[in-house]
């Protein structure tokens, strides 16, 4: 298999270019370090060390996993010396508040490291990225003396965190779960349950490892009102701060997975092990949805980074792999037969790979330099417009991106044909490993509720408005460029019938429930659709904007972003035609079938 390269000259495009990241980062207040410079060199560094370091052991922890033995977690080999080498580069403390040693760096830096390691191995990158939102949620909610005795140790990447949520009996609907606090004379709590799909659970990469634990209160009203949220570290901390005493939370065994093998997902038991309560009484769910936006940003990442991965490494294989003439004649005489790469349906699929791959990276990059506003000096204004963007743009995100990066990595077995389902070629692993990114921090379907449901019908459609006035701005700038004129107008059409079709479905719903239900996943699959169709418009004009330049020495690298928007257009952005179908015809049948006469 082919080694995995990361997309520095793409990055560059999207935030240079695109998204003019360092004009941003110092008009923010707070980042104005972050020049040109300063940003090549984090993705130089960064993509030296991924390439060099975790590429090589992707395949390494698919193959061995991680091995469970009376409740000790061995990683693969490899994992746990790489980490070390994380930590001593100082990746772990990027973005960081340097009050507790971090380099007080815009988030999204670490946003796009994190895209970097993700795509070089998934399954060791959920290591370190499940510590930021532990880290982010002590942040935001935890007392200053929490914030002492474990932030530092967070920043400097000395410690792990986890979100300890689900139950073998609730799944998602945590209002379920039965996990519970008692209070201790000092202060602190007995938690009494088990936790399942508990990803980084237990390892043996650092001395110690923080929960972040739902549980509820004896007097916890039922459902999710009577949920509280709670520190619950696997070693309590000694008063130089460092691991001492065993905490009674064991890992009772670990999950045998469809992929990301390399990654322990634990069960976790509870025996009235110590734990500090973090925010205010039964507001737990609250609390945690700081650590659960962080988590469905990256695995929104999960699914640019398979999209990202299979697109290169069928490319490498298209242009190799002989097999067969050109219908349009012979392209390699001097050889048997012509490269796959001239055949029109591997180029349907390389070029949906390269789509979704480069047009998700515009989008993640735009929302991690949303969260960067959310985080500065700027004005309330300012951070609330970009708190109601995440709030619109993060379940498109998390759901949208999963799910084409699912259809890019199986695009990429398939260009591989037979060799992409043998292990050899890494096609069938990136399939696997790709395929729980669809499930965890929320399904498809729960995103699509809230969308739909929270975001849209719950803002009365003022969440949608205010993005697409966004998109309206863009288009009127771009009105007399007469090269992107079917672009303008695909994409002022689109924006139309996305506020036509939001007031069918609401009007709907408001008689019957069930068609927000109905209408939810294929109404977040088009608005995806939407959304890349803006991006990939931003980088057309971007790129057409480099070609007029008299001294563009890159003419091939803009043509080909010119191309592949003008193929998303062609090709990708018409699925929306379905999705209107699909979605205007609505709950009935659904429905309309009894639960009890379903049959095999």
């Amino acid at each position: 298999m082919a080694d995995f390269k990361v997309p520095l000259r793409d990055m560059r495009f999207s935030l240079h270019e695109v998204h003019d990241y360092t004009t941003k980062c110092a008009d923010l207040g707070g980042f104005e370090e972050v020049g040109a410079d300063l940003l090549d060199a984090v993705l130089e560094e960064a993509s030296k060390f991924v390439e060099q370091e975790l590429a090589p052991l992707n395949s390494v922890g698919d193959q061995q996993g991680c091995s469970w033995n009376d409740g000790v977690v061995t990683t693969p080999a490899g994992f746990k010396e790489a980490y070390s080498k994380y930590v001593e580069g100082g990746w772990a403390s990027l973005s960081a508040d340097p009050e507790f040693g971090g380099q007080g760096l815009p988030p999204s830096l670490a946003t796009i490291v994190s895209e970097m390691s993700g795509t070089a191995n998934w399954a060791w990158a959920m290591y370190p990225g499940l510590s930021h939102g532990a880290h982010n949620t002590i942040t935001a909610h935890g007392t200053d003396e929490q914030k002492k005795t474990y932030l530092g140790n967070l920043t400097s990447g000395e410690w792990t965190g986890t979100m300890c949520l689900t139950e073998s009996h609730c799944g998602t609907d945590l209002g379920l779960l039965r996990t519970r606090a008692e209070p201790n004379d000092d202060g602190s709590y007995a938690i009494h349950g088990t936790k399942i799909f508990i990803s980084a659970g237990e390892h043996d990469m650092t001395d110690n490892i923080v929960h972040i634990v739902l549980a509820r209160l004896p007097d916890a009203p039922a459902g999710t009102r009577g949920i509280s949220l709670f520190i619950v570290p696997k070693f309590l901390p000694d008063a130089d701060g460092k691991a001492g005493q065993r905490n009674g939370v064991n890992c009772g065994s670990i999950e045998h997975k469809m992929g990301i093998h390399g990654n322990a997902t634990c069960v976790l038991n509870f025996d009235a092990a110590k734990g500090f309560l973090i925010g205010p009484p039964n507001r737990g769910l609250n609390c945690m949805f700081t650590f659960m936006n962080t988590a469905r940003l990256g695995t929104a990442l999960q699914g640019l980074a398979h999209a990202e991965l299979g697109f290169q490494h069928s490319l490498d294989y298209a242009r190799e792999r002989l097999q067969m003439r050109s219908s349009s004649g012979r392209k390699n005489p001097d050889k048997p037969a012509d490269p796959i790469i001239v055949h029109p349906d591997v180029r349907r699929m390389l070029l949906t790979q390269k789509a979704f791959a480069e047009g998700g990276r515009l989008f993640v990059h735009s929302l991690a330099m949303d969260v960067d506003v959310t985080e500065s000096d700027a004005s309330d204004e300012v951070r609330g417009k970009a708190e109601q963007r995440l709030a619109l743009l993060t379940p498109i995100a998390k759901a949208f991106l999963t799910e084409t990066g699912f259809e890019s990595a199986n695009h990429g077995l398939q260009i591989f044909g037979g060799h992409g389902f043998i292990q050899e070629w890494g096609m069938e692993q990136n399939v696997r490993d790709c395929r729980i990114s669809m499930l965890y921090e929320g399904t498809t379907g729960i995103q699509a509720l809230d969308l739909l449901g929270r975001k849209i019908v719950g803002s009365q459609g003022g969440l949608l408005r205010q993005f697409i006035a966004e998109i309206t701005d863009f288009c009127e700038q771009h009105t007399d460029n007469r090269k992107m004129a079917n672009t303008i107008a695909a994409l002022k059409s689109h924006c139309d019938e996305w506020e036509q079709i939001t007031t069918q479905v609401t009007m709907r719903a408001m008689s019957d429930a069930d068609e927000v239900g109905a209408a939810s996943v294929d109404y977040l699959m088009y608005s995806g659709y939407i959304v890349l169709a803006y991006m990939w418009a931003k980088a057309q004009a971007t790129a057409l904007n480099a070609l007029a330049s008299d001294d563009c020495s890159e003419t091939e690298f803009y043509r080909a972003k010119v191309n592949t928007a003008e193929f998303y257009y062609d090709r990708l952005l018409p699925r929306t035609r379905s999705l209107a179908a699909t979605i205007d015809a609505g709950a009935d049948s659904l429905m309309a079938l009894d639960a009890e006469h379903f049959s095999f």
